[in-house]
């Protein structure tokens, strides 16, 4: 039977709740900026968006709240491209004026060079250029914000979605494809919120704000300047289409080699134990040299757009400049004239290209926003009802009810499991790994919902309490400890977050706990870190034991809590929990069979059926499954003493 481990990790809790390159590339666009930041499952080779309008008609309707903010990026942007597109060709009238005076001062006629009406066209063009950088400051200043609230907004969505899925979900997800939703995919959408927009609007209006500045000096020099229009753009093409290719594979293999780092990080000692050292470098040797090929082959073809640009640029400036000089002879043009078309001319290729390069984000971004989107719209637990009962007075009388449940529908691995618990009985459940064991307890706290039959407490469906309050009932400690990154009191005092220090010290005590937090410099206050190796496997079942002792719940549930703790603690614990079992309704699971002698009643399970129960003396006498299963353990243990 498979557990989940989201469920496993809300130990020792009463309410079962969960814890909580910087080069630019042509376009001024970094290097792999089009197709989102690395990541294990950023953007998969060749993903596009399925629904590309439907997905961007979702993400304008979360940019609606905004719209005063985004209209005013519009006409800053606008503005800023404008104060930049004029500059040019003011300052080509400064040029031809030094021109005429110099050549005035060489002939010996007129006043020399007029430094005045240059002075002015100066300061002219320092406030148009001064202007520009101001509005293209606050324009993004302001599209900087608007991003990163759209960006707050998906994720705190995201969290308060997770926190109302089903665990059924996480069973068939994996989890890093959740998280890549969270992290790489909101992410790739507020860049592109963030830069890639305010880019498209100052793209096309330089595009068309050149255009007719070109025209207004020359048409015959703009269509000379035009002819190199058709082989930018199939350059542009030709390379984008083969570096967007590879750019999603370096991005994939880059995920590849993170997990594979993150892997071998995370369980270095059994990689050690099976002297795996040398399998693992090959394997990181194999996905780090495909990552490299992906990776070079993405890198070059970037960079040498701006190399290739520039020539069909500089064939550009040949045939301007050939068409400016004759025109100049002809007196048509002005050389200052000429001076502000050349500039003209290398503005007019970049944007082209910042636009061939927009497009394709907007691809990736729809394909990002559409599992962003596809992740919310997906299936949440069954709802509350409106009218749900409020426990009070709990007596812990549980019935399980002609239960049928499975993880998927066509497999149902509990079979019409029924049992009557009175109230404060300690219930054993026993059976082989896969009997069902863990899962009755899944189902008792509403992990997941029964396919048939009923769960009840003191006669009420558990469906008809509140999630929250149903489990805030139960008070788990199970065999594999969940710890937070905190202090030790923190972590105790997760099980009831109101409770004082004093409190948290009397739980450790009757957790038999205290003595050695106490041994630690900080006691308390000792920081476990993030993966809790600062301290042993039993002292992480002690602390999560004291944390329940200070839930103080109505009922119990034990997954061989006691496991991991040597004889002599064991005692001890087992101590401690008959008196938190006092007057309790526990379930306790049970692998070793000598744990449970004192147990009220014993349900023996297997393959999802209860196919014996009673008292440890009565199944014995019987000679039956659980008489089996219970000398089995005996005999190995005599065995192992032998030995």
């Amino acid at each position: 039977m498979s557990t989940h481990n989201d469920t496993q990790k809300n130990t020792g809790m009463p309410s079962g709740g969960m814890a909580p390159g910087n080069a630019m590339r042509p376009g001024g666009m970094r290097p792999g900026a089009a197709f989102g930041r690395g990541g294990p499952q950023a953007m998969m080779k060749g993903e596009k968006a399925r629904n590309f309008k439907g997905t961007m008609k979702k993400l304008i309707a979360y940019l609606g709240p905004y719209k005063l903010s985004i209209l005013v990026v519009l006409i800053f942007a606008v503005g800023s491209t404008i104060f930049s597109i004029v500059g040019p060709k003011i300052l080509g009238k400064a040029t031809t004026k030094l021109f005429e005076g110099v050549m005035q001062t060489i002939a010996g006629t007129g006043t020399g060079i007029d430094f005045g009406y240059i002075g002015g066209i100066l300061l002219t063009v320092l406030i148009l250029y001064g202007a520009s950088a101001l509005f293209g400051y606050i324009q993004g200043w302001i599209m900087s914000g608007v991003s990163v609230k759209i960006t707050y907004k998906f994720r705190e969505e995201i969290l308060s979605k997770i926190n109302r899925m089903p665990l059924r979900y996480f069973d068939g997800t994996n989890h890093g494809e959740v998280l890549s939703r969270m992290t790489n995919d909101v992410d790739t959408v507020n860049q592109t919120l963030s830069q890639s927009l305010s880019q498209m609007i100052t793209s096309v209006v330089t595009v068309l704000g050149v255009l007719v500045m070109m025209l207004s000096i020359s048409w015959q020099m703009t269509l000379v300047a035009m002819l190199i229009l058709p082989l930018s753009l199939f350059i542009i093409r030709f390379i984008v289409s083969r570096s967007q290719k590879y750019f999603k594979e370096q991005q994939v293999y880059l995920g590849h080699v993170n997990g594979h780092i993150e892997e071998m990080f995370g369980s270095h000692a059994v990689v050690k134990a099976f002297n795996g050292e040398e399998k693992n470098i090959r394997k990181f040797d194999e996905l780090n040299g495909t990552l490299y090929n992906t990776a070079w082959k993405s890198q070059f073809l970037s960079s040498i757009m701006m190399p290739m640009m520039n020539f069909v640029g500089n064939l550009g400036y040949v045939g301007v400049t050939i068409m400016g000089g004759y025109l100049a002879v002809k007196k048509l043009v002005s050389l200052g004239d000429i001076q502000a078309f050349i500039q003209y001319v290398r503005s007019f290729t970049q944007p082209i290209s910042q636009i061939a390069n927009i497009s394709n984000v907007l691809q990736q971004t729809a394909a990002s926003a559409e599992r962003v989107f596809e992740f919310l719209e997906e299936a949440e637990e069954v709802p509350e009802q409106e009218n749900a009962l409020v426990p009070s007075a709990i007596q812990g009388h549980v019935e399980f009810r002609n239960v049928h449940f499975g993880y998927s529908p066509e497999k149902i691995i509990i079979n019409d499991f029924s049992a009557d618990i009175k109230p404060g009985q300690r219930v054993a459940i026993v059976g082989p790994t896969g009997a069902g064991k863990t899962t009755m307890v899944k189902l008792l706290m509403r992990f997941y919902d029964v396919n048939s039959g009923a769960i009840l407490i003191d006669g009420h469906d558990i469906r008809e309490y509140r999630r929250a309050d149903l489990r805030k009932l139960f008070g788990m400690v199970l065999q594999d400890t969940w710890l937070f990154n905190g202090t030790i009191l923190d972590n105790i005092r997760y099980g009831r977050l109101e409770a004082t220090e004093a409190e948290v010290f009397e739980a450790a005590k009757a957790a038999h706990a205290d003595h050695f937090i106490r041994a630690f410099p900080d006691g308390y206050k000792t920081e476990l870190n993030e993966e809790t190796t600062n301290i042993s496997q039993g002292q992480k079942q002690l602390l999560t034991i004291a944390r329940a002792i200070l839930a103080n719940p109505s009922m119990l549930i034990l997954d061989e809590a006691t496991s991991s703790v040597d004889t002599h603690t064991e005692v001890l614990i087992q101590k401690a929990m008959n008196n938190l079992m006092k007057g309790r309704t526990s379930f306790i699971i049970a692998h070793r069979l000598s744990t449970i002698r004192d147990a009220d009643w014993i349900l023996v399970m297997n393959h999802g059926d209860i196919v014996e129960q009673g008292t440890h003396e009565s199944l014995l006498e019987k000679g039956g499954f659980y008489a089996e299963l219970y000398n089995s353990q005996f005999e190995k243990s005599e065995a192992a003493e032998a030995v």
